[in-house]
């Protein structure tokens, strides 16, 4: 036996007094998906996504979202829960996947939380205290239109005065949470907020160790493989269905970088190549912000694959 699997079962075995929560995170492409099914397979779980983008209907393979199959029966949460133009805040998403997390626990299975957006596993796990002002469209739009006018930098340097801690935990590239946030603070006139309740769960973190060129790898591997899983299609399909180009949806990571070869304003491989450079981008912003945590457990990808192979008896 493994010995992510000897100390997952020795958390699991210990009396506790809140309930378990099991949590895999880390970066695009680092081989959460096959873990975190695995593990809930052995462990009767059922998994609740922590990623801010797959929360989108239509969108599945500019999000990589796990298909059916790969789910291999084991029951999904916080997967397709809206159409890409709702506006939907990190306290929807706290609300809804708490939901989840008791419904799960209702049933007597254990709750895995699997992503890689740091701020919505750290708002469960750690109980963030969240501001709920309502979305603001008119002061967003300004903010949208001085961040295309003034750039990224000097919006953050605008947060960084108004709110230090906000904009220590907010990466200026982070367009959509940047905004959000000078949002709050402009409209409430008090800080962002994201302060630390009492944890309610006992929670085991769990992430992969890829070596960074094996990670970059597997991201251009998946990067080119979007393209014989049908994104174009899918872009065209999102707009020909009426979602503006311009919706925090359509402008993530997968979409915005195929407008140009749509328009006909560049060629199909240098829009690749975009993507395959943002996408390591983001995986490097997401290991920062994982680094700094140290209760998780990390494995290697050799553990991580190995599981696999010794689910079939259960004991």
């Amino acid at each position: 036996m493994s010995d992510l699997l000897s100390k997952l079962g020795d958390f699991l075995s210990q009396p506790k007094e809140k309930p378990p929560l099991i949590i895999i995170l880390g970066p695009t492409a680092s081989g959460k998906t096959g873990l975190s099914v695995n593990l809930a397979k052995r462990f009767d779980g059922e998994i609740i996504s922590a990623d801010s983008r797959q929360i989108y209907r239509r969108m599945d393979v500019g999000t990589d979202k796990i298909s059916h199959k790969e789910m291999q029966g084991v029951k999904h949460y916080m997967l397709d829960v809206c159409d890409p133009d709702r506006v939907y805040t990190m306290a929807d998403y706290v609300r809804e996947a708490t939901f989840s997390i008791k419904d799960i626990l209702k049933k007597g299975k254990i709750p895995f939380i699997v992503g890689g957006t740091g701020l919505y596993i750290n708002a469960i796990a750690d109980n963030y205290e969240l501001d709920n002002a309502p979305p603001d469209m008119h002061l967003r739009k300004e903010l949208e239109q001085e961040l295309e006018a003034k750039g990224a930098e000097a919006l953050h340097k605008m947060l960084s005065e108004l709110d230090p801690l906000a904009a220590s935990k907010i990466h200026p590239n982070n367009h959509r949470y940047l905004i959000r946030a000078l949002e709050i603070n402009l409209k409430t006139n008090k800080p962002k907020g994201n302060r630390r309740g009492e944890p309610p769960y006992e929670t085991f973190k769990i992430g992969i160790e890829r070596d960074r060129d094996a990670l970059y790898e597997r991201i251009n591997a998946r990067v080119d493989e979007q393209i014989d899983r049908g994104i174009l299609n899918e872009i065209k399909t999102l707009l020909a269905e009426g979602y503006d180009r311009n919706l925090p949806a359509m402008t993530g990571l997968g979409y915005k970088e195929f407008f140009p070869y749509l328009d006909g304003e560049s060629s199909l491989d240098k829009c690749l190549e975009e993507l395959k450079q943002n996408t390591r981008n983001y995986a490097k912003r997401q290991m920062t912000w994982f680094r700094r945590d140290d209760e998780i457990y990390w494995i290697t990808p050799e553990e991580a694959d190995s599981i696999h192979y010794t689910l079939s008896p259960k004991s």
